[in-house]
């Protein structure tokens, strides 16, 4: 005897709140979440197998239009055919390299800038290719693992934005409905079973000068006519980012109190930093100005093309390049330089260091408390880190320690 239809009224569709099923008959089920949320359900058994079809929001899905689907997936059963399987073949699947694309294109908004969406998007290209052209229901465990363990060796950190961001784009992808399941590219419970753990990998550092040298390479720098010989030299004294130095303006630096204030949406922790700024560097911007021009929108190092563009990032490669240090030194391992030379030469705490690196000092609790940037205790020390890598650019006694603390207000509230 075949079982009742049509078991549904209008009025109970709107109004059937307690989560659960309801059924319809013929195997369609109005389904409500705990959320509240509604769907409808043709439930059929498939091989001796039960299994679930989605038809449609019941927001937008009347009852009767979900009768008609219902009766349709019925249909395709009595022709041996599995209602289920036929809708998955029907909808296109995109590549994974469109989606990815697509997917870069979508959220690069979020990042804070357009070179980092066109990193993930390069590393994408070149070492994704083997799935690029796969449709993202059909990648594998197998697939994934053919992407990454040619450079999961060789190049270990690269590997690493590889592997995150294959999962990153598969997790997306679950999310419109291209794939069910678990995701191939996750790292904790399944490629961590399959791939030699990342403590096992060589992590690779940036080239960094011993700080014994540096005082020898910034009077070679100094010998060098060009701008980015100048910007390498401000990093080293600063002991901050290449990309912070690039595109630093004049309305961030105040000369009266002596500090570059870098704002948060330009710092890679997403928060204001200051930079106390010494004799050597106030001179070395000094040096700058008559070149720039003190419109607050100018660079302070300025690219060939003028004050309004900055400093490309190649600049640094080719000055290193044409100093015979291409390869053994960057800009970035200076910081490294810095580092070392605060721990094996000074008595400066570790935590000082760390605040002018722009590193977060302590943990959580401690970080919520913390309200001050030992700006005043970092100028001292920077300036003494000024005068080892510029011998005889200042005079730092006692007194001028003194003073240089004495100046700023957060001693003064401290004494």
């Amino acid at each position: 005897m075949p079982r009742p239809l049509h078991k549904l009224s209008p009025r109970a569709v709107l109004t059937s709140s307690e989560p659960g099923r309801y059924g319809d008959g013929g195997g369609l089920y109005l389904v409500v979440s705990p959320s509240g949320s509604r769907k409808w359900v043709f439930r059929f058994r498939w091989k001796k197998r039960l299994s679930d079809m989605g038809l449609g929001s019941a927001s937008v899905v009347t009852l009767a239009r979900a009768r008609e689907r219902a009766a349709a997936a019925r249909l395709q059963l009595s022709e041996g055919i599995n209602p289920l399987e036929e809708k998955r073949a029907k909808r296109s699947i995109p590549l994974f390299g469109v989606f990815a694309d697509e997917l870069v294109i979508s959220v690069k908004d979020q990042w804070k800038n357009e070179k980092h969406a066109a990193q993930v998007q390069s590393t994408l290209v070149r070492y994704a290719a083997k799935i690029r052209s796969m449709p993202l229901d059909q990648i594998e465990t197998a697939h994934v693992l053919q992407a990454l363990r040619p450079i999961w060796t060789t190049k270990a950190e690269t590997a690493g934005r590889v592997q995150s961001r294959i999962q990153w784009v598969l997790d997306a992808a679950k999310a419109q409905g291209y794939r069910t399941g678990e995701n191939p590219a996750r790292w904790k419970g399944h490629l961590d079973q399959l791939l030699p753990k990342r403590s096992q990998r060589t992590k690779k550092h940036h080239a960094a000068l011993p700080f014994a040298e540096v005082p020898a390479f910034v009077q070679d720098l100094r010998g060098k006519e060009a701008t980015a010989a100048l910007a390498l030299e401000f990093i080293i004294l600063t002991a901050t980012r290449s990309g912070e130095v690039r595109g630093a303006t004049w309305s961030e630096v105040d000369f009266e109190a002596a500090v570059w204030t870098i704002p948060a949406s330009r710092m890679k922790a997403g928060k204001e930093h200051r930079v106390p700024l010494t004799p050597a560097m106030v001179a070395l911007l000094e040096s700058l100005l008559p070149l720039t021009g003190d419109l607050p929108t100018n660079f302070i190092f300025p690219g060939p093309k003028g004050p309004t563009v900055g400093l490309s990032d190649a600049a640094f490669s080719a000055l290193l390049r044409r100093m015979g240090r291409d390869g053994a030194v960057t800009a970035h391992g200076f910081r490294s330089s810095f580092r070392d030379w605060c721990g094996e030469t000074t008595n400066y705490p570790r935590d000082l260091a760390e605040l002018a690196l722009a590193h977060a000092v302590g943990d959580m609790t401690e970080r919520a408390y913390r309200r001050g940037d030992a700006l005043a205790k970092r100028r001292v020390m920077m300036r003494e880190w000024s005068i080892f890598c510029i011998p005889g650019s200042d005079s730092l006694d006692d007194d001028a320690i003194v003073t240089s603390v004495e100046d700023e207000p957060e001693a003064q509230a401290a004494a």
